[in-house]
């Protein structure tokens, strides 16, 4: 009888105010899918690491007056080198080749370029792309060396803005937050306030907090659940028409982004949701009805 009761309550509650009521799920909405964006973007970010990081090179680019001895010599140092796991040879001609197939898209610059334009290099593909400094120091120095440069330079600069992403995210995330939660004590107060003789005739009669408070702390967890479920239809949404769709392109630059990972969000969106408004709801109550 006494859940019964709680649970009709918490529907009369929620129409009643049944404007604030949407208003607290939308905010708790918006303020979930930037969680949860931000969350994905945090497991996307480290899963192109793994991914980029298998596949770094280390390049060494060759003077244009090498010789054959010092050619060889460098080519020794790598193929000495513990460090190394494999290594590849190119050409002037293969590096024409490779530039061509990069920037397909641009061929007035394709065809401003010729092969005395790039220089030939040695890629070399380290067991543990952390061990660059390491050995950039066996080799640099050797004649007939341009220049060295690691590819993990270039791609920490790349994830340095995705990491900027992820921040302004939780940022956002936060400050919606914030919001919800002013808005989930108003819209409790509200309630508890439109049901104050109520309450007043329960203390009298002995009905415990826990009686008294329940409709209210389930009004809050609904409409936290019903936000996280919004929230999750929002990313599940913007997977599949922008990820899946308009921007398929960018999976030649990013790593598609698994839908387990966008599954894995509806539970801890729900958990948060409803955590956060019960905490919220609770607080509010034990100030406002003093129970």
């Amino acid at each position: 009888m006494r859940v019964k009761y709680v649970l009709n309550e918490v529907l009369v509650g929620l129409w009643r105010n049944v404007t604030m009521t949407v208003a607290m799920i939308i905010t708790m909405s918006v303020s979930l899918t930037m969680l949860g964006a931000s969350v994905l973007m945090y497991l996307q970010v480290d899963r192109m690491k793994d991914f980029y990081y298998g596949e770094i090179e280390v390049s060494i680019f060759l003077a244009d007056n090498v010789t054959d001895g010092q050619r060889q010599a460098i080519k020794a140092k790598i193929d000495g080198s513990p460090l190394v796991k494999e290594s590849a040879y190119e050409t002037k001609e293969k590096a024409l080749e490779r530039f061509k197939v990069l920037y397909a898209d641009s061929p007035d610059f394709v065809a401003a370029v010729n092969v005395s334009s790039l220089p030939e290099s040695y890629r070399v593909k380290l067991k543990n792309p952390e061990d660059y400094e390491q050995f950039a120091k066996q080799v640099e120095g050797e004649p007939g060396i341009q220049r060295i440069i690691d590819q993990r330079e270039l791609l920490q600069k790349v994830f340095n803005i995705f990491n900027s992403v992820q921040l302004m995210s939780l940022v956002v995330a936060a400050v919606m937050a914030f919001a919800a939660l002013l808005l989930v004590g108003n819209t409790i107060q509200v309630a508890a306030y439109s049901k104050r003789r109520e309450v007043a005739v329960m203390k009298l009669v002995g009905a415990s907090n826990w009686f008294i408070q329940a409709p209210f702390v389930l009004e809050a967890v609904v409409a936290g659940l019903f936000g996280a479920i919004l929230g999750f239809v929002a990313l599940f949404i913007g997977k599949i028409v922008l990820l899946d769709n308009k921007l398929q392109a960018l999976t030649a630059i990013l790593t598609p982004v698994p839908s387990g990972n966008v599954w894995l969000m509806l539970p801890l969106l729900a958990g948060v949701g409803a955590l956060v408004s019960a905490v919220t709801a609770w607080v509010t109550l034990r100030f406002y009805l003093k129970v």
